[in-house]
């Protein structure tokens, strides 16, 4: 399992936090397989088949049992390519059928509302100055959660326009920047003590603010903004970046490009955003609509 890991690690560019996962996942299959006897470089279909089957009497969504069997077929195919197994036994196994839940999605009106009570509570406050600061930057640019926090503070003072980020399997990307969010990113950097190489420090063990403090942190915003706290979250401005964009016209390979999506597939799930502006765009500009 090591060298599986190592290798994604190293050749795959995979983050912390999906290595962490994986990790998990893998110990919990090689644990099973372990318990009924079975060695992963020799074995058939069955065993894994038996697993898959255990998790749903576990209660693991379809989406996460999705993203185990995915683990544990790297896996197979890790140990296939590097001759240590004779056969893929993940090979014949169809994966769990799932269901594409919709993101959750803000109104611009409600957006616009936590914005106002985050920037009342920025002034001269520089903690209120920080998550403006992260609230702003999320809904301009729909980074991930994950890329936010980590931004160098070299960030607020770039001359430039936009952004270049570093996002999943280190791929580079470049995010456009409005006046707003920069001028956020002043003001912010304004109220930093000290130096340091992070735009938005903490006492953490990476230096940097972490998701959960945010997170709870944004919640509350939401609260005194009068929106239930269960509708938002870090990754929820990030749809509403996407979304207001389709909305207003963007082009769904711009928006994918924006996101840092490899595959435009993982952008579609906003095509029900899409779908309602094509039948605004029919009803509003057909001659025979109004018959």
């Amino acid at each position: 399992m090591r060298d599986y890991l190592d290798m994604l690690a190293a050749e795959r560019g995979a983050a912390a936090n999906t290595l962490a996962a994986y990790r998990r996942d893998l110990s919990d299959y090689l644990a099973a397989l372990a318990r009924g006897g079975h060695d992963p470089v020799a074995m058939e279909a069955a065993p894994l088949r038996a697993y898959l089957a255990d998790l749903e009497t576990r209660g693991l969504s379809a989406a996460s049992a999705a993203r185990r069997l995915s683990c544990i077929r790297g896996f197979h195919r890790f140990l296939y390519a590097e001759g240590l197994a004779e056969d893929d036994p993940s090979a014949p196994i169809g994966g769990p059928r799932r269901v594409r839940a919709l993101p959750k999605v803000l109104s611009v009106a409600e957006v616009d509302r936590l914005l106002s009570v985050a920037r009342e509570a920025a002034a001269g406050d520089a903690r209120g100055t920080r998550m403006l600061c992260l609230i702003e930057l999320l809904y301009a640019t729909g980074l991930r959660v994950s890329e936010l926090i980590a931004l160098p503070r070299a960030a607020a003072s770039t001359t430039e326009r936009y952004l270049v980020v570093k996002g999943k399997g280190g791929r580079e990307r470049l995010v456009p920047l409005t006046e707003i969010a920069r001028g956020a990113m002043r003001d912010h950097l304004a109220h930093l003590a000290g130096d340091g190489p992070w735009l938005f420090p903490a006492d953490s063990e990476s230096g940097h603010l972490t998701r959960q403090s945010f997170a709870r942190d944004l919640k509350a915003v939401a609260s005194a903004a009068g929106l239930r706290a269960d509708r938002i979250s870090p990754h929820v401005l990030r749809h509403a970046f996407a979304s207001h964009l389709l909305q207003n016209g963007a082009d769904l390979r711009i928006v994918q490009e924006l996101l840092g999506h490899a595959d435009i597939s993982t952008t579609q799930i906003y095509t029900h955003v899409l779908d309602e502006r094509l039948k605004s765009m029919v009803r509003d500009l057909h001659p025979l609509m109004d018959e």
